[in-house]
C-alpha cells in the first residue's frame, strides 16, 4: 500500500506533504500526525513511512511504533491517538458516501455505485478525504479524473 498518485505528483518527490498512501496508514493504525511531524522528519523517514507496510496487525503494531520513535527523535510534538474505525467507509463498496455525492454534485460529476465498487479501498479512501468540507479540495476532480470517473479520464 506504498502507491503514491498522480494528483499528488505536485509534492510527491519531495514527500512536503503527507501523501495519502501515508494518511491512509495513519487512519488504518489510528495515529494522528500532524504536517508539523511530518516536515521535520528527514526525506528518508519519510520515505520508509511511505513504503512501511500496514497489511497485519503485527504491520500495523511495528508502523506505530516507529512513527512513536521517529516522532520523539525528531520532533517534540508528542503523537496522539485517534480511533480506528473497525468499518471504515472505504471497504464498503456497496454504497458510496454522501459526502463524496454530494462533492461530486457540487462539481457536476457523479458515482455509481458500480464505479465505487470497482475502486480500490485507497482510491475510495482518497477520495473520502477528499469530499470533506474541512479538507482543501483542489484535488478531488483531478482524483476523479486518475480513477477514470469523468469523461475527461
Amino acid at each position: 500500500m506504498s502507491h503514491l498518485f498522480k494528483f499528488e505528483d505536485d509534492f510527491v518527490s519531495s514527500l512536503r506533504c503527507i501523501p495519502m498512501a501515508v494518511r491512509y496508514k495513519l487512519d488504518t493504525c489510528g495515529v494522528k500526525l500532524k504536517l508539523a511531524h511530518w516536515n521535520q522528519f528527514p526525506l528518508s523517514v519519510r520515505q520508509q513511512l511511505v513504503q512501511q507496510p500496514t497489511e497485519t496487525q503485527d504491520d500495523i503494531n511495528t508502523y506505530r511504533n516507529l512513527l512513536q520513535d521517529f516522532a520523539s527523535k525528531y520532533t517534540d510534538i508528542p503523537l496522539k491517538d485517534l480511533p480506528v474505525d473497525s468499518q471504515p467507509a472505504w471497504l464498503d463498496a456497496s454504497q458510496v458516501p454522501e459526502a463524496v455525492q454530494n462533492k461530486a454534485a457540487e462539481t457536476h460529476l457523479q458515482i455509481s455505485v458500480e464505479q465505487w465498487e470497482k475502486l480500490t479501498p485507497i482510491q475510495r479512501f482518497a477520495l473520502i478525504k477528499l469530499s470533506r468540507s474541512n479538507h482543501e479540495n483542489a484535488n478531488f476532480i483531478p482524483a476523479m479524473k486518475e480513477f477514470n470517473l469523468t469523461d475527461a479520464g
